[in-house]
């Protein structure tokens, strides 16, 4: 694989901090023109932010027009308060935005936008951006990955500062990446969304898992005999120290005349569970028949959610390529185990939405950190529904038993890939509703009654960076701070033989 030249990043880091440059002067100076026309439509801005509701301490949202405009003007009025923009596009000063959300809390920043085409002012119907008094959680982290039919080797974990702009890299997976022989890291996990203490993996060149606990870094060698694969899909019980995981054996194929491009599937998988202090793994679920995946924790730690498929192989021909011609057969259901957090015994898998019986399938159970809702993603087959375009979320109230499809929250393209707040007020979760081909982070506001706002997506200082920024955004994870560590000291770590597990019958406490 080529790498970038020197002179190449360096015209690339130019042009980038040329751009901000002028952006922020083009924001200075400008007036409310006093001459124009009126408008009763809605701005047609990117991104959409018309009608929104934003945490308090949410980034100033930038704009612009999605069709031509020689200039542009936005008033932000809130309580008093007059904030005046424009240019190219729109970038609110972060101290003026600042005063804003705060005079706007529980109420609404009313925006009116001001377009000139050919000499001629046009004011846009004004619209409203509602300001939450919940705040979120001030950081978010995620991979930055190519779509995977084209490469996966130049990839990132990073981290971003909700409250500004501010990003920085976790790990870079070149880092270990030595000519032909590449590495592939995924899955990052925290628990209880603590910075210090977090997992990823690395497969292939130098692969482990890498577990960082309260200062101290440590490459697991999790491969056993005794379970099917390392660990793949992670979760962290809220308080002890341990991780279950679904280990996965994972394969890609592409579609010629489907719309969804790439089917990712896996053939077996189970569940285990890792005693991060002991070096221990066990199995929890490892029926043949039974395809286990995507473990997440209840916020009391007394429950395992978790996803699973019933599959029989009829034939003898290679199990990859019966799978790939019954892939439509797939239907995973929602189920729990009971854990006993002073024994740590798991008891029996208990149904929770049996997807099936819909003939659909559901997958990526994640519960508010009240532990009254459960989200997940719902298609019409398959496990990996960030490639389904069909892939909704969906809710279910686990007092009531009551499940719906949140269509105020979806698009007609993909959703996934969705994380909880700490307050359980504010999901994000992975969408491919503007092109169909990268899936970007939106948020949205959940209340009480598990009801969501109309989503928003990630603010940049840039509005249309998301359009020319050709990555995907997975697994974005909110997080109470930064992760300090810094890549090379992670990569130091992975160039180093891994801890081999020690495989135990079942935990004993």
């Amino acid at each position: 694989m080529k790498r970038i030249q020197p002179s190449l990043v360096f015209y690339i880091y130019h042009l980038f901090f040329s751009s901000v440059i002028a952006l922020l002067l083009a924001a200075c100076g400008h007036n409310i023109p006093q001459n124009f026309s009126e408008s009763d439509e809605f701005p047609n801005i990117y991104p959409d932010y018309i009608d929104v509701t934003i945490p308090i301490n949410i980034a100033p949202l930038t704009f612009e027009m999605d069709s031509k405009a020689d200039d542009i003007v936005a008033r932000f009025t809130a309580a008093g308060e007059e904030v005046v923009c424009g240019g190219s596009n729109i970038q609110p000063d972060a101290d003026d935005w600042a005063r804003l959300t705060q005079s706007a809390k529980g109420k609404a920043i009313k925006v009116e936008v001001f377009v000139e085409q050919e000499n001629h002012w046009t004011r846009y119907k004004p619209f409203n951006i509602h300001v939450s008094p919940d705040s979120i959680d001030p950081y978010l982290s995620y991979r930055l990955i190519s779509p995977s039919y084209v490469t996966y080797e130049e990839l990132t974990i990073n981290q971003r500062c909700l409250e500004n702009y501010d990003e920085s890299v976790i790990y870079d997976n070149m880092l270990c990446s030595e000519g032909a022989k590449g590495q592939c890291i995924n899955c990052h996990n925290y628990q209880q969304y603590n910075p210090n203490r977090l997992q990823f993996h690395a497969r292939q060149n130098q692969g482990g898992t890498i577990v960082a606990y309260d200062g101290t870094i440590k490459k697991i060698n999790m491969a056993n005999d005794s379970i099917l694969s390392a660990g793949v899909y992670p979760t962290w019980h809220p308080w002890h120290p341990l991780i279950v995981y679904s280990t996965n054996l994972t394969h890609q194929s592409f579609h010629s005349v489907n719309s969804n491009k790439v089917e990712v599937f896996d053939t077996q998988s189970n569940l285990i569970a890792y005693d991060v202090e002991k070096n221990e793994v066990t199995n929890i679920e490892n029926e043949e028949t039974e395809l286990d995946c995507f473990p997440s924790w209840a916020p009391d730690g007394k429950a395992l959610y978790y996803c699973s498929a019933h599959f029989e192989y009829k034939d003898s021909i290679d199990q990859g390529q019966e799978f790939i011609m019954r892939a439509d057969e797939v239907k995973y259901n929602l189920y729990k185990k009971s854990f006993d957090t002073e024994t740590w015994q798991f008891g029996p898998r208990e149904l929770v939405f049996a997807a099936d019986s819909l003939g659909k399938s559901a997958t990526f159970p994640r519960i508010s950190p009240d532990g009254r809702y459960l989200m997940f993603t719902m298609a019409e087959y398959g496990i990996f529904h960030i490639w389904h375009h069909d892939a909704d979320l969906w809710i279910m109230d686990l007092q009531t038993g009551q499940t719906r499809n949140m269509k105020e929250i979806n698009s007609p393209d993909t959703e996934s890939y969705h994380s909880w707040s700490s307050n359980g007020r504010w999901v994000v979760f992975s969408s491919r509703r503007y092109d169909g081909n990268y899936t970007r982070p939106f948020i949205a506001h959940i209340d009480s009654k598990g009801n969501g706002s109309k989503p928003f997506e990630l603010p940049c200082a840039d509005p249309d960076y998301h359009r020319q920024f050709l990555k995907c955004y997975n697994i974005p994870e909110f997080m109470h701070g930064p992760v300090d560590i810094k890549p090379q000291r992670f990569a130091d770590v992975l160039k180093q033989e891994g801890a081999p597990v020690k495989y135990i019958y079942r935990f004993s406490r």
